[in-house]
């Protein structure tokens, strides 16, 4: 992801989270139908935060069928790990360590959720030093 977004607003970002779920691209129709029952929007006003997110780069709109068809220009992965990256910076000071020492202390995540992210660690240490080896092993 080369170019510098902005931060998508609430709205704008459940609107992304549906096209991103969605098989893109989608219609205006469709994404306020899966809105329903979080946003009371009428179509006009999707229409104009559509209109945003096409202005911010977050999305394109093909409007060469008669009916404009939505489909997004940044992955929902890319977004998370922009945005898990600017928020760890901002509050934790870029430290991880920080960020689950605040959360455990302050009794916002269990041991249990400790114990996965442990498990987690140790499965991505696995997964990383079995490529490595296996590196090691192509370049003899």
């Amino acid at each position: 992801m080369n170019k510098v977004l902005r931060k998508l607003g609430e709205a704008e970002l459940e609107i992304m989270q549906v096209i991103w779920s969605g098989a893109p691209p989608v219609t205006s129709n469709y994404i306020l139908k899966e809105l329903q029952g979080r946003r009371k929007w009428q179509l006009s006003t999707l229409m104009t935060s559509l209109s945003r997110l096409v202005e911010k780069g977050f999305v394109a709109c093909d409007r060469s069928t008669g009916t404009n068809l939505y489909a997004p220009l940044v992955t929902e992965n890319d977004y998370k790990a922009r945005e898990g990256k600017n928020f760890l910076e901002k509050l934790y000071n870029n430290s991880i360590q920080n960020l689950v020492a605040t959360l455990y202390s302050n009794k916002m995540i269990q041991d249990s959720d400790v114990e996965e992210l442990r498990s987690f660690l140790d499965e991505m240490e696995e997964k990383y030093a079995a490529q490595e080896e296996y590196d090691r092993e192509e370049n003899r």
